[in-house]
């Protein structure tokens, strides 16, 4: 089994990469001031964001590569392992916030961290960022860095959070541009979505996995639940699961037009392993039960 390289504190990572540790629990690591390394494995028990100004050889998540090019920002929540083995040398580059969750607990970036669901994007999902962009996100760096590098005082802790959400909130605002003009990368998701639940419910798949889930549906379309999700929510208003449960009244409504099937096998033809669970279902979304859905429809 390949060695991780793990990193438990932020004064490890500061010593890995011979920063100074200004702060126990946050830092603005400088990646250009570390040695030439070999391609590791690494995990983090805090929270990262990269920004990245060349290529280099860490950026490497489970089997694939970041979606990578210059001004990337990526984002990793504590336990998530990055890079990859190699014989072969590199130098980092770039910067590197990082902060341990026992430094925002109180404070509104503490109650609010999970809004930010970039933190659990996977590969070819990095944010791509405009000069204008970097510029933003680099000035919140900037003002982290002065914090840490100020006096400590009863305000330190409180600039030091605002500031850190401050540039998760742009990085919101940038994924939402990035959603709209990354055409190549995003280019037919939506189609794709329509045509994997188009076959899944004329297949047997129903009764192999039962109803398609979020995390089914993004995964066979090759990405995190959390950016899929993201991604449709942009493109038609809807979360996912909205989505794909509109599409399982669709095919249900057609399905009960067949008046040689009973309720309760359409239900199982769907995935449903209960008949009342698809009655309770359908009636939330139609307004009637499938049997009174059938007799307005003179089926009878």
């Amino acid at each position: 089994m390949e060695e991780i390289l793990k990193f438990d504190t932020v004064g490890q990572y500061n010593t890995f990469n011979r920063n100074e540790t200004l702060h126990p629990l946050v830092s603005v690591v400088d990646l250009s001031k570390a040695a030439p390394r070999q391609l590791r494995k690494m995990s983090y028990g805090f929270y990262v964001v990269f920004l990245k100004e060349i290529k280099c050889g860490d950026l490497k998540y489970g089997i694939s590569n970041y979606d990578y090019e210059e001004g990337t920002l990526v984002f990793l929540a504590p336990g998530q392992v990055i890079g990859s083995t190699g014989e072969q040398y590199y130098q980092p580059q770039g910067l590197a916030l990082v902060f341990h969750a026992d430094f925002i607990r109180g404070t509104s970036l503490g109650r609010h961290m999970t809004d930010y669901s970039f933190f659990s994007y996977t590969t070819n999902e990095a944010l791509h960022l405009s000069e204008r962009e970097r510029q933003i996100i680099m000035d919140c760096f900037g003002k982290i860095k002065y914090e840490l590098e100020h006096a400590v005082d009863k305000h330190s802790k409180t600039l030091i959070a605002s500031n850190i959400e401050l540039l998760l909130n742009y990085c919101v605002r940038f994924y939402d541009r990035q959603f709209i003009t990354r055409d190549n990368a995003n280019q037919g998701i939506l189609e794709r979505f329509e045509t994997l639940l188009n076959d899944f419910f004329a297949s047997d798949k129903p009764h192999e996995v039962g109803l398609p889930s979020v995390a089914y549906c993004a995964n066979e379309l090759n990405l995190s639940a959390n950016y899929f999700g993201d991604l449709i929510k942009k493109e038609t208003g809807k979360s996912a699961s909205e989505y794909i449960h509109l599409k399982l009244i669709d095919v249900a409504k057609e399905r009960i037009f067949d008046a040689k099937k009973s309720v309760s096998e359409i239900a199982y033809e769907l995935g449903f392993k209960y008949p009342q669970h698809f009655s309770r279902v359908f009636k939330q979304h139609v307004g009637m039960s499938p049997q009174e859905y059938r007799s307005s429809s003179n089926l009878n």
